[in-house]
């Protein structure tokens, strides 16, 4: 296919290049920032503005960091929405508001186009692998359509509902990620505190029913002092006020992902808002007056 790809960030990149290698010939915007130079070439091709994009492309991918940047690339001038036709998809895989999706949408629809919302989870290491799970909203013609390139850069893929189903699906993903990041953190600080070697104490929980990929991977980060993302502090902070607002919105309380969201605001005064979000526990850490690595 032909396919737009705007947002060549830590994630972008890798989904992109997963694309080209599948065969697929991509055309880069370059309203913001130069397309990076070693996505250029026979099938990578640069043009000045989402609209020229969307006007070259079968599909239009967009990876950006949050919702005014979507609604940025899509309707502002010579953004995608001006370049659409009828047989077009816009295929939105940021994670932003479920509400707002539904407005542009709506919105690309009045084109003639098709839209899926289309965030991932499985992090920088799973955009590289395309082993990324990708949650999905919209109808279903359009997204059987689509799926044979999500399974060019993920593994599990489900069309969850109608349009802003797939962001709401990420919202619960992230609030479900960042609780799990708290209570390996507080864990190990506990442990740490009580005179316990933290790296042996994630060691035998692995092996137990505590055992979770954010013991493995981002236990293994707190233990190492490893915090260069990976997925920074900054968007989990964005993704869990997506969840804090739409609880406001829905009438329902959210407690721990309001606290765990506190933690990560504690990283960012701390002036760690670029860590990976496993440096949540360097707010325990504060908090305790205590290093799990000794430093």
């Amino acid at each position: 296919m032909k396919i737009g790809f705007i947002g060549t960030g830590i994630m972008g990149k890798p989904m992109a290049q997963n694309l080209q290698k599948a065969g697929h010939t991509l055309y880069f915007s370059e309203h913001f920032a130069p397309a990076p130079a070693d996505l250029l070439g026979d099938n990578g091709i640069a043009l000045a503005n989402p609209k020229a994009v969307a006007e070259a492309a079968e599909v239009i991918i967009i990876m950006v960091p949050d919702t005014p940047q979507v609604e940025s690339v899509l309707f502002d001038a010579n953004g995608v929405a001006d370049g659409l036709s009828a047989g077009k998809v816009v295929v939105d895989m940021s994670s932003i508001s479920p509400m707002a999706t539904k407005g542009f949408a709506k919105r690309v629809k009045e084109t003639g186009a098709q839209y899926l919302d289309a965030p991932v989870s499985g992090g920088e290491v799973g955009a590289i692998n395309a082993t990324l799970s990708i949650m999905v909203g919209g109808d279903e013609a359009t997204f059987e359509r689509i799926k044979p390139l999500f399974e060019v850069m993920g593994k599990n893929i489900t069309l969850v509902g109608g349009n802003g189903d797939g962001q709401t699906c990420k919202v619960a993903n992230q609030i479900i990620v960042a609780l799990n990041i708290e209570a390996v953190a507080e864990a190990l600080v506990f442990a740490s505190k009580a005179g316990a070697n933290p790296a042996k104490v994630r060691e035998a929980l692995m092996g137990g029913f505590a055992s979770s990929k954010i013991l493995e991977v981002h236990g293994e980060r707190m233990v190492k002092g490893t915090f260069n993302p990976g997925f920074r502090i900054a968007l989990h902070q964005k993704d869990l006020n997506l969840a804090l607002d739409g609880a406001r919105e829905l009438g329902v309380s959210l407690p721990n992902t309001a606290g765990t969201q506190e933690l990560f605001n504690t990283c960012a005064a701390l002036g760690g808002s670029g860590w990976d979000h496993s440096g949540l526990v360097k707010a325990l850490e504060h908090l305790a007056n205590h290093n799990i690595r000794g430093e």
